[in-house]
C-alpha cells in the first residue's frame, strides 16, 4: 500500500539525511493524516494519488510566483520536491494520448460544442484519473470542441 511506501521512505530519507525528500514526505503523510481525522476512515491508494496530484499543482502553481519574484533558489527547490512527488503517482499521459481519450468521450457523450465542456470533462477526468492534470484535460478538450 502506498502508505506504507511513504512511511519507509520517510525513515529512509530521515537515515540518508536528505532533507528535501524527508519534507516533501512528511507534507504528503500530514495531508493523509488530516483527512483521516477530518473524516473518520482510512484512506485508500486512490485517495492518496488524488492528495498527492493536488500537491504537485500547487508546486507547479507556487512556482510561476517564484520566477515572478526572481527566487532561483525556491525554483531549484520546488523542482526537486515536485521531482519527489512524481515518483508516488502514476505515469503521466502524453497529449497524444489524452487527445485519444478526450475524442471518445466527446463520442460517446455526443458532445457537439463547448456547451458540454462540463460534461466533456467530468467524464474524461474519471477515465484519466491521474494520469493528467485538469488544466492540461482542459485544454484539449477546448482545442476539440
Amino acid at each position: 500500500m502506498l502508505k506504507e511506501k511513504l512511511l519507509a521512505d520517510l525513515k529512509q530519507s530521515m537515515k540518508d539525511k536528505n532533507v528535501v525528500r524527508k519534507n516533501t514526505v512528511q507534507m504528503v503523510r500530514a495531508g493523509i493524516l488530516q483527512i483521516e481525522k477530518d473524516t473518520g476512515k482510512e484512506v485508500d491508494d486512490n485517495k492518496i494519488i488524488e492528495i498527492i496530484a493536488k500537491e504537485m499543482k500547487t508546486k507547479k502553481d507556487a512556482i510561476k510566483d517564484f520566477e515572478k519574484a526572481g527566487r532561483q533558489d525556491l525554483v531549484d527547490q520546488t523542482n526537486d520536491e515536485m521531482k519527489v512527488l512524481e515518483e508516488y503517482l502514476p505515469k503521466q499521459l502524453s497529449k497524444e494520448e489524452i487527445k485519444e481519450i478526450v475524442e471518445k468521450v466527446i463520442k460517446d457523450v455526443g458532445a457537439t460544442s463547448i456547451k458540454d465542456m462540463g460534461i466533456v470533462m467530468k467524464e474524461a477526468k474519471a477515465k484519466i484519473g491521474a494520469g493528467a492534470d485538469g488544466r492540461t484535460i482542459n485544454e484539449v478538450a477546448k482545442e476539440l470542441l
